[in-house]
C-alpha cells in the first residue's frame, strides 16, 4: 500500500509478580551467601598459589651433587695444555703427584714423571693411554678415583670428534715430561 499513513503498533507488557514468600528470601539468602563464600575461597586459593609460585620460583634451583656436570672441554688439543686443565690439580704442574688435590683423595697420587723408571725403562704408552681414556683401572688406586677422561676428550666440536688426537697428544706430553 503507497503512502501508509498509520504509525507502528507498540504493544505494552506489563508483569505482575508476587512478593517472594519467607522461605524464598532465605533460600535466595543462603544461596547468596554460599556464591559469596566460594569467591573469598577461590581469590584466597589464587593468592596463595601465586605466592607458592613466587616463592619456587625465587628459590635457586642448584642441581644435586650426584648430578653435577662433567668437567668442560678445553678447545685445545695439545697435550701441556690439557695436563695442566685435567690433570694437574691431581698430579700437579710438575706431574710428581702433589696438586692441591692430592691431599683430599684416599691413595697417593703418583708421580708421572717416573712411568717409564718405573716399568724397566720403557714408558707404558698402552697403559697410560686406557687408564686415561678409562679402560683400564689405575693399579695405584685401588679405585676408580682418577677422572675417566675419555668421554670428555671424544665431546664432538665443529662436527669433528677430537678425542683419539687428545688422548694421543695428552700421552705423548706424559712421555716427554719422563725423569731420566
Amino acid at each position: 500500500m503507497v503512502g501508509r499513513t498509520h504509525a507502528p503498533r507498540y504493544v505494552q507488557v506489563v508483569l505482575v509478580m508476587e512478593p517472594p514468600s519467607e522461605e524464598e528470601v532465605i533460600a535466595m539468602k543462603r544461596s547468596s551467601d554460599a556464591r559469596a563464600r566460594n569467591r573469598r575461597f577461590l581469590v584466597l586459593g589464587l593468592v596463595a598459589g601465586s605466592l607458592a609460585c613466587a616463592a619456587l620460583a625465587a628459590t635457586p634451583q642448584t642441581p644435586p651433587p650426584s648430578y653435577a656436570a662433567p668437567p668442560k672441554l678445553i678447545y685445545s688439543v695439545k697435550g701441556p695444555e690439557l695436563f695442566r686443565t685435567y690433570c694437574a690439580t691431581c698430579h700437579g704442574l710438575d706431574a710428581k703427584g702433589d696438586g692441591p688435590m692430592a691431599p683430599a683423595l684416599k691413595t697417593s697420587v703418583p708421580d708421572l714423571t717416573m712411568l717409564t723408571r718405573n716399568n724397566k725403562g720403557q714408558f707404558p704408552t698402552i697403559l697410560v693411554r686406557k687408564v686415561i681414556a678409562g679402560d683400564q683401572l689405575p693399579v695405584a688406586h685401588g679405585s676408580r678415583e682418577m677422572p675417566v677422561w675419555g668421554p670428555i676428550f671424544h665431546q664432538v666440536e665443529d662436527d669433528q670428534d677430537f678425542g683419539a688426537v687428545r688422548l694421543e697428544n695428552l700421552v705423548k706430553y706424559l712421555q716427554s715430561i719422563q725423569g731420566k
